[in-house]
């Protein structure tokens, strides 16, 4: 597996911290997914689970999404996959998915989660509220974080699974 991760600094601002940890979790995804065909990363490799490496990275870009351009922004943007009728669409709608197109939404949505992310301080409260709460944005910055070491270590086992890859 290529890996391109820069480390976190182990002395930084809290800004800077987050900020790069963030990126490394985002960056540890694409490394876990790397030089796989589509059908492979389609693959659901530890059954009885569904979840696969494209399903969890279609999950991330919807994740992204919502956190930065919903919440935080408060952009009237439409979700990436209909939770109508099945509300884990991003993770199980993946048997025809393109792994070319998850990419580019997936790396898209993190563009556009940086930009919003640069220009509002920490102590800001996001434009929409989650679960009627208000949300900080230090609170989605460390959420995200949370989320994607959760959902990188599913894909550490998966990967596994796959091709018998492992690391970091």
């Amino acid at each position: 597996m290529t890996d391109n991760r820069v480390s976190p600094a182990f002395i930084a601002d809290e800004r800077a911290m987050l900020d790069n940890w963030l990126d490394w979790h985002r960056e540890t995804l694409a490394v876990k997914c790397a030089g796989l065909p589509d059908e492979r990363l389609r693959e659901r490799s530890v059954p009885p689970s569904t979840l696969s490496l494209l399903g969890l990275l279609r999950h991330m870009a919807h994740v992204e999404r919502v956190w930065f351009r919903r919440v935080l922004n408060g952009e009237d943007v439409p979700l990436l996959y209909s939770k109508a009728d099945d509300y884990d669409a991003d993770f199980n709608a993946v048997d025809t998915a393109s792994s070319e197109e998850a990419f580019a939404i997936w790396r898209a949505e993190i563009d556009a989660a940086r930009e919003i992310s640069a220009r509002v301080p920490l102590d800001a409260i996001g434009k929409q509220q989650r679960h009627g709460q208000d949300v900080s944005h230090r609170w989605i910055l460390v959420h995200m974080i949370e989320e994607y070491a959760r959902h990188n270590g599913h894909a550490d086992l998966l990967r596994e699974r796959l091709d018998g890859a492992v690391g970091e």
